[in-house]
């Protein structure tokens, strides 16, 4: 019987390793596929990043999953966590690199997915970089492979376009419930970074730049997530606290997302009052270094014993 109840618990919390991927997780990729697909049609100069934002996560909820993150919609030097504030006024651009970023979760089991546009075709050679980088990447996903390695052929595809891959952001492995569990996926040859086991599941995400190859927080500040500190706070704080932790969980969620009926309340203010309690943690949106392009591609793949299944194809 107490055999039976630990299974159980690793079943919940998302640690049994499967020799293939669970229906939640094919589920949540299909429609990840579908979202991105018809997004990436409305994506037009001068719709407003806001109506991007809030059409890809409409439709996940459509399809049948939850956003298990604020879609992102990064342009040009902007690499990521860019989601549009309450209000957004910014416009998607006539050129430049437009990547769309966002994440499906069906009862914690999570896939993320992202693309990158050239708005105007003059900047083809970063979409085809990463895209190439990716799906190198995922071949080289088998079981025993270096996570160190696979940054190794990432690097290699990306510099021979002339490009930099980005160093400081990688891929991710995924569990039930944690977007980001523990491992990364280098985008640059790394040593102690671990192998690539049978049933894992992960988000493959190069990123290149003509620019100096790392990127930096912005003060820009959109998307939060709660953290595991507990300590009970005062008043509205508080209440504010139990209900992100209530309805977000571990999962990152967008200022915009909160809705209050009382115009008492200051919800920055509060905020900023979760962030100095450490009740949250902020997700500031990061630029490349020197201000030049980035460009990002992304699928998520679940680890067979004989190689990658793409749930997000």
């Amino acid at each position: 019987m107490e055999s039976i109840k630990k299974l159980n618990v690793l079943r919940l919390t998302g640690f049994i390793m499967t020799q293939s991927p669970l229906p939640q997780l094919v589920k949540a990729g299909k429609i990840a596929a579908r979202v991105m697909s018809e997004v990436e049609s409305e994506i037009t100069p001068k719709t407003k990043i806001i109506t991007i934002c809030t059409l890809a996560e409409r439709k996940i909820i459509e399809y049948g999953g939850r956003p298990a993150f604020p879609c992102n919609v990064s342009v040009d030097h902007i690499a990521a966590h860019y989601t549009s504030p309450v209000g957004d006024t910014s416009l998607i651009p006539e050129s430049g690199l437009v990547k769309v970023d966002l994440g499906v979760q069906i009862d914690g089991y999570i896939v993320d997915i992202a693309r990158t546009l050239d708005m105007d075709g003059t900047l083809e050679g970063f979409v085809y970089a990463t895209y190439d980088a990716l799906h190198e990447a995922i071949e080289a996903f088998v079981p025993g492979t270096s996570l160190g390695e696979i940054g190794k052929t990432i690097e290699s595809v990306i510099k021979a376009y002339g490009l930099r891959p980005i160093r400081n952001l990688t891929g991710h492995n995924i569990e039930r419930w944690r977007l980001h569990a523990g491992k990364h996926v280098p985008n640059v040859k790394t040593r102690g970074t671990g192998k690539v086991q049978v049933g894992e599941v992960y988000a493959i995400e190069p990123f290149a730049t003509s620019g100096a190859g790392t990127v930096i927080n912005s003060d820009l500040i959109y998307i939060f997530a709660n953290t595991g500190n507990d300590s009970p706070l005062e008043g509205t704080t508080e209440k504010l606290r139990l209900h992100l932790r209530k309805k977000y969980g571990s999962l990152p969620f967008a200022a915009r997302w909160i809705g209050t009926t009382s115009k008492d309340v200051d919800l920055v203010k509060e905020l900023r009052n979760l962030l100095k309690h450490k009740a949250i943690r902020a997700f500031p949106v990061q630029v490349s270094k020197k201000g030049r392009p980035v460009s990002q591609t992304e699928h998520t793949v679940f680890v067979s014993e004989k190689g990658p299944v793409i749930l997000t194809a």
